[in-house]
């Protein structure tokens, strides 16, 4: 580390505060515990033990913290390269990567001992998540767009570490909750990988397919198809009594909406119809995940 983390003032302890929000890429991980919340929540029979939602809350936030810290370190040669990440801690030198290594371990230790409270499956899938997340779907980025959905799985095990939490094994409602977030990756990252394609290409990630020196049109045609898979989802989701009525008409037509952005990234072509479609990805998710929570309490 730099001496001036060392440094007793406020702006040096502002300074490296400010270095471990973004070392744990604070938003997505805080994005990312919101899931694993809204699965505990569905999942839960009986009343809200709150003591064990924040725990569930804090060891989710570790280990997501964990994953994103070590990918940091594994990607400090190729953030360098790119606008977006050049700023991060250990891209730009204000953080060895041997301390950020450790704070990962710290991290990943306690979240570990948080989602072990619970039971020893949410423990395993917590440090399943931490393992294909950084070891797995990081390397592949640079080599194949089957990074994707290899990623879209340590992406989803969050839905799944919120129900073992809450009922101490995976059923149903788990697996309709780890599908939603599955399916939904695929346009989420689509989207984001459109708008950096540039910057991600120079690095040499190939995270979107690619045509005539671009990213390939079909990418918005693909998002469109992703999103309109959450209709059989859903009637899935109600056949198995997991969601009722309204929250089925909910999901259906978000669905419509979400598609209709990624239609309107492959016929426009973009990088606003990108934006557009990442932040419909965002709406959709909160909208997904809130019908059958709100379908749960009615």
């Amino acid at each position: 580390m730099k001496e001036n983390y060392l440094n007793s003032t406020g702006v040096a302890q502002s300074s490296l505060l400010k270095d471990y929000a973004l070392l744990f890429k604070y938003k997505l991980t805080s994005f990312v515990v919101f899931s694993a919340m809204m699965s505990y929540l569905v999942s839960i029979d009986g009343a809200i033990n709150w003591f064990s939602f924040m725990v569930l809350a804090v060891g989710g936030f570790c280990i997501t913290a964990a994953a994103h810290s070590l990918n940091e370190v594994l990607e400090k040669d190729y953030d360098k390269l790119m606008k977006r990440t050049s700023n991060r801690p250990v891209a730009a030198g204000r953080m060895t990567s041997s301390h950020a290594v450790f704070v990962a371990g710290v991290m990943w230790l306690f979240g570990v001992i948080c989602l072990f409270y619970f039971n020893i499956l949410a423990a395993l899938l917590g440090s399943l998540a931490v393992v294909s997340y950084a070891f797995v779907y990081t390397p592949l980025k640079r080599y194949s767009t089957i990074a994707i959905p290899i990623g879209s799985l340590p992406g989803a095990l969050p839905l799944l570490i919120g129900n073992v939490a809450a009922i101490g094994y995976i059923d149903q409602m788990g697996i309709y909750l780890f599908a939603i977030q599955f399916i939904w990756q695929f346009p989420h990252f689509w989207a984001i990988g459109w708008l950096g394609y540039e910057e991600y290409k120079k690095a040499g990630f190939k995270l979107v397919a690619s045509k005539d020196g671009g990213c390939d049109p079909n990418i918005g045609l693909n998002s469109a198809f992703y999103a309109l898979l959450f209709i059989p989802l859903a009637f899935f989701g109600f056949y198995s009594s997991l969601i009722g009525i309204p929250a089925l008409v909910v999901t259906i037509l978000a669905s419509i909406g979400f598609a209709y952005y990624g239609y309107r990234l492959y016929r426009d072509r973009t990088k606003k119809a990108a934006l557009n479609l990442m932040f419909a990805s965002l709406f959709y998710l909160a909208i997904a995940l809130g019908a059958v929570y709100i379908d749960k309490l009615f």
